[in-house]
């Protein structure tokens, strides 16, 4: 049967996380009639990572597992895993555990009516400073890109797989993934989703390691809409009509 809903999950250093992981996925997707996969990809993880995994699949047939051989970052893996999959339909969450599985569902239904639903975390688990980091990075995707997404650093999205057509491949696309599908004229979505204090592992992003990266790419993204080229309107000469069919000769009168 081919797979119809592929759901990536980029993770580095989350052996803990794996397997409730995977069984929380299995649980929230088990109700949906359209078959789905989950698929981890393991950015080169220097702990049990690659192990959970693969007992995951033996667990679930529905858990596939790649594998990159050097650490190449949270887009990278996310690029990859798309890549791997011809599913029409295409989610991602993050690895830790803080994006709740249930809200795939919901998700889900709002995308009959969009081509891009991404989360809008409510009741946000993590410290001020984060916090704090989050609405200052909006204040300059809207000054800057003039795009306003209240929450670009949600992981759970759901979104058709023709999206990524206007999506270029570069390093840090995961952060700009909603600014760039609306920008290409796709329909997007913000809904409010579930966000929960991580249980195990450490984060591997923090404000200060991020605030260099961030600026950078922001002004890469706007150079990259400025110069974005997009459908132009067409005029094409009508196609002429063939000239009508002479009509054949009459056959000489009988004497």
């Amino acid at each position: 049967m081919p797979v119809e809903i592929a759901i990536v999950v980029p993770v580095y250093n989350e052996a803990d996380n794996i397997l409730p992981l995977a069984e929380e996925v299995v649980a929230a997707m088990r109700r949906q009639p359209r078959s789905f996969e989950l698929v981890f990809v393991d950015d080169a993880s220097t702990d049990g990572t690659w192990e959970r995994i693969a007992e995951a699949a033996r667990r679930f047939p529905q858990v596939r597992g790649l594998r990159h051989e050097r650490n190449a970052g949270q887009s990278a893996a996310l690029w990859t895993g798309w890549r791997a999959t011809d599913a029409p339909i295409l989610a991602t969450l993050d690895g830790d555990l803080q994006n709740d599985p249930a809200d795939l569902p919901r998700l889900l239904e709002t995308l009959a009516g969009v081509d891009f639903v991404s989360g809008m975390r409510v009741n946000r688990r993590d410290n001020a400073l984060r916090r704090f980091s989050s609405v200052v990075a909006r204040w300059m995707r809207r000054w800057v890109l003039g795009a306003d997404f209240r929450d670009t650093g949600c992981a759970v999205r759901v979104f058709r797989r023709e999206v990524l057509d206007v999506v270029p491949a570069f390093n840090g696309l995961h952060r700009f993934l909603p600014v760039l599908v609306r920008a290409g004229g796709f329909q997007t979505r913000e809904v409010p989703v579930n966000h929960r204090p991580r249980r195990a592992g450490v984060s591997k992003y923090g404000v200060w390691n991020r605030l260099g990266r961030g600026i950078h790419d922001l002004i890469g993204v706007r150079w990259y809409l400025k110069r974005q080229l997009r459908p132009v309107p067409v005029r094409e000469l009508p196609v002429p009509e063939p000239p009508p069919a002479s009509a054949p000769p009459e056959p000489p009168a009988r004497s």
